[in-house]
């Protein structure tokens, strides 16, 4: 699936950008863990991301925001926890939460 078709859930975008905002750079396979993501899923979630310039992934594997990435993150994730309340990452999460 491309990126120009996918349409991403706005809720799994601000997980991983709040999860690598809090944690800083972070490797793929736990990035998608810490998201609760199965990894197909979090790859099409990381190819849209990165091609939107929101992150970039460097030579060692890690996966960090960028400056767009950095006011996504003031924008969205901030909105979302200040009129919707919660991003839903902590605990267990299943296909309905997604």
């Amino acid at each position: 699936m491309s990126s120009e078709r996918f349409r991403p859930d706005l809720y799994v975008l601000a997980r991983i950008i709040e999860t690598l905002a809090s944690n800083g750079p972070m490797k793929r396979t736990r990035l998608a863990m810490a998201c609760g993501l199965s990894y197909d899923k979090f790859e099409k979630y990381l190819e849209w991301l990165v091609n939107k310039g929101l992150v970039s992934i460097n030579d060692d594997g890690l996966v960090r925001l960028t400056k767009d990435g950095e006011r996504t993150y003031e924008e969205l994730v901030m909105w979302i926890r200040r009129y919707v309340g919660s991003l839903r990452i902590t605990g267990l999460r299943t296909r309905a939460n997604e």
